[in-house]
């Protein structure tokens, strides 16, 4: 089931037109994105690496900054510590960058998923003070590693901590923390993801004024689900130009095995096609191998590295599908379907693909999903949840059950004993507030606009609105009574819908579909179909047509 919403916020569209020369559609669309006020409006159009705010501004950065210079001064090791996803990976190789600059002997360590779990171990610490590290510096990580930390005091190190995640148990035993998210912060932005708090960091200590290092930081934010607003929409955008023209020798390597034109690379093709790669380290390997394929010097090592990534990368796809079709297999079955928040336990899946599998049947279903499946020391999984349900808020009120857990309103991971899986399932289910109305999908269209006012002028225009992504979604648009001529469903797997519209003027606009196409084709077939669609281009050979791509339908 769906539902489709007209936004409707109110704003001098004509007038927001004219000033800034667009279209009253652009400017409706910008307006949807709740950017309000001239100010706004013009950085959102044409801001660049000038809107970045300072990062002495982040709460705690101040000591964090102290620290480390006094340390690098004096020579001593300091070790960076990470998390096995993309966003670890380029917090990391972001700090270890940057301390290089600076002149630091600085080293990296990321927690094995199985052995270690997620964030810094009680191994890792250990191993550290084993190695004679003198300072932890963690990224994308740490703001829930009290009792670590305070491990890695008694040892006499000191633990510099700089995170992102929500603040469940501020960690007092570190020496300083950086986290937009803790209690008290005043910075003007506080969706960065690891990554962007690190090169924060290093911003602040001085290095990577020439800003090579931003093109990691927007990889990260776009592989890391974070909103695309603000500050982060700057970070991609300038960094993703700065990507087209990247000589990391990894990044050549792995963009080219995956045939993604590295001039041209966008959001999409890095959430999508690159970002994943890394992600299959960490799940499946070890992220260490994200990080060599980072560090590599020549294109041998850079090609040997992105073949292990892409070959990874082939087996979490094939695990996942295994997983889906499992998964989907018990909510149909009213085993795991019956419920509000599904919490479905498949005891064979590989732990690290639990996540992903969470997350399809979230798209599937549109219920917020948690998929555990069984280790040796007990359930661990994740969750992919809903707008209209904040999981890491839910969890906290199931906290007693859990061994473990930590994450955002949208995601979460756990762990858990096998005993608890019942109670748990029963605890979020029990007093979950969600309604039927909850879960159906929420298709939130900008404004109704006939297919008959698409123009190249106003798509290229629309374009100027990327990255999309969460928080600046792709526009997208209604359109009533269309009708389609010469339907046709094509594809070996007939898995493409084609067709076109005419205007009363004369002219005609190509429409495509990859959405329900055989149910499409026969609704088009029979008459005239009320559709949500977005304008876009089809090139192909060096021609270019204009064309609407149809996401839903009635």
């Amino acid at each position: 089931m769906e539902k489709w919403f007209v936004t409707n916020k109110h704003a001098d569209f004509e007038g927001i037109a004219a000033r800034f020369g667009i279209d009253p559609v652009t400017a409706r669309v910008i307006r949807n994105r709740d950017v309000i006020g001239y100010e706004a409006i013009h950085e959102f159009l044409h801001g660049g690496t000038e809107c970045l705010h300072d990062p002495m501004r982040l709460k705690g950065m101040d000591k964090a900054v102290a620290i480390l210079k006094e340390k690098i001064a004096e020579g001593r090791k300091i070790r960076i510590m990470g998390d096995y996803d993309i966003d670890g990976i380029m917090s990391s190789y972001i700090l270890k960058k940057g301390f290089e600059e600076l002149g630091a002997c600085a080293d990296i360590r990321i927690p094995d998923r199985i052995t270690d779990g997620y964030g810094m171990s009680e191994r890792m610490i250990r191993e550290a003070a084993e190695d004679g590290v003198d300072t932890i510096v963690t990224c994308d990580n740490g703001i829930s590693a009290g009792k670590e930390i305070a491990l890695a005091k008694s040892l006499g190190m000191t633990v510099v901590v700089t995170d992102h995640h929500e603040v469940l148990h501020f960690p007092e035993e570190a020496d300083a923390v950086v986290d937009p998210k803790q209690e008290g912060e005043t910075y003007p932005y506080i969706e960065l993801c690891g990554a962007g708090v690190a090169w924060k960091l290093i911003l602040a200590l001085g290095a990577d004024q020439d800003m090579k290092l931003l093109q990691f930081v927007a990889f990260a934010t776009i592989g890391d689900v974070v909103a695309l607003s603000g500050e982060n929409r700057v970070i991609v955008k300038e960094g993703l130009r700065r990507l087209h023209h990247t000589e990391n020798p990894g990044m050549l390597a792995l963009s080219g095995i995956s045939g993604v034109d590295i001039n041209t690379v966008g959001a999409y093709q890095v959430g999508f096609v690159l970002g994943p790669c890394f992600n299959a380290s960490g799940r499946l390997d070890t992220a260490m191998l994200g990080l060599d394929l980072l560090s590599a010097e020549n294109e041998e090592q850079a090609g040997s590295a992105a073949r292990k990534l892409s070959d990874l990368n082939d087996s979490r796809k094939r695990m996942t599908e295994e997983g889906v079709a499992a998964a989907a297999a018990l909510v149909e079955s009213g085993d795991a379907g019956g419920d509000k928040v599904y919490v479905i336990f498949l005891p064979e899946i590989h732990e690290s693909v639990a996540g992903i599998i969470a997350g399809r049947i979230r798209e599937k279903y549109n219920h917020p999903t948690i998929v555990l499946t069984r280790t040796e020391k007990g359930l661990k999984g994740s969750g992919r949840s809903t707008e209209n349900y904040n999981m890491f808020e839910e969890l906290s009120k199931a906290e007693p059950l859990m061994t473990k857990f930590g994450g955002h309103p949208m995601a979460a991971g756990l762990s858990l004993a096998e005993e608890n899986l019942e109670p748990f399932r029963r605890a979020l289910n029990d007093n979950c507030s969600l309604g039927k109305e909850d879960f159906y999908e929420k298709v939130r269209v900008d404004m109704v606009l006939p297919l008959s006012r698409v123009t190249s002028k106003l798509t290229e225009e629309l374009r100027r609105l990327e990255p999309f992504g969460t928080a600046n979604p792709r526009p997208l648009f209604a359109a009533k009574d269309v009708k389609i001529r010469y339907p046709k469903v094509l594809g070996a797997k007939r898995n493409v819908f084609r067709g076109t519209a005419y205007f009363e003027d004369g002219r005609r606009l190509d429409v495509i579909s990859f959405t329900n196409v055989e149910e499409l084709y026969r609704k088009a077939s029979a008459g005239p179909v009320m559709i949500t669609y977005y304008p876009d281009f089809n090139e192909y050979m060096g021609r270019r047509n204009l064309q609407a791509v149809i996401t839903h339908f009635h």
